[in-house]
């Protein structure tokens, strides 16, 4: 498939689906693509809102994407997730991803690229319904807990 050829599919917003079923993707390449998807899905819920000033957004935005907030957001989903989720977040916390960023600390960063994980597991899984419901549920969280 090239580039030009590429359009909105029920798997994604693209139709380049992965090389291989969700299950057999190592779950730091799901952690790759799941922080890209909850980025988006951050910056759409902030162009919502009214204050569109860039830097603003910025500042915002890693409210909601940094280590800590999303070590804190799996914390808060825990108790919903399924066990194949679960399963899922299991072997993300457990990837070996090779670094650790200078703002947040292992278990955090941990913590960070489980939710990752399950966020790009659900995303290549299909389960779009799931993703908008955790998603969702981790954007309040977070709003909620800035108040």
């Amino acid at each position: 498939m090239s580039g030009a050829e590429f359009h909105d599919s029920a798997a994604g917003w693209f139709d380049f689906p992965p090389s291989k079923p969700a299950r057999l993707i190592p779950p730091i390449v799901l952690a790759y693509i799941g922080d890209a998807i909850y980025e988006v899905a951050v910056r759409q819920f902030l162009i919502s809102k009214a204050n569109l000033r860039p830097h603003h957004l910025h500042r915002t935005a890693t409210g909601f994407v940094s280590a800590k907030a999303q070590s804190r957001i799996l914390a808060f989903l825990d108790p919903e997730l399924t066990e194949e989720e679960r399963d899922v977040v299991r072997q993300g916390r457990n990837a070996k991803s090779g670094s650790i960023p200078k703002n947040a600390d292992v278990l955090e960063y941990r913590h960070a690229t489980a939710f990752e994980t399950l966020v790009g597991y659900l995303y290549y899984t299909g389960e779009q319904d799931r993703l908008r419901e955790l998603i969702g549920k981790s954007i309040e969280f977070i709003e909620g807990s800035a108040k």
